[in-house]
């Protein structure tokens, strides 16, 4: 049973989100022969401030 762990920073919408887990859903059956029905993705959602990079948090990042 595939366990996939999504982790972005917050934003999506359901629909955004339903249409991610459909595709690695795909992908996962297409490309590892798993069942769609075993395929657990698990989303955790991240504010800017909970994610750093180089040393810095996101938020405190201009963004480009």
């Amino acid at each position: 049973m595939p366990v996939i762990t999504v982790d972005w920073i917050a934003g999506r919408n359901k629909q955004q989100k339903a249409m991610i887990v459909e595709e690695i859903t795909r992908t996962m059956v297409r490309v590892a022969g798993a069942k769609p029905e075993n395929v657990r993705i698990i989303i955790n959602d991240h504010s800017k401030d909970d994610l750093a990079m180089g040393g810095r948090l996101l938020s405190d990042i201009p963004a480009e």
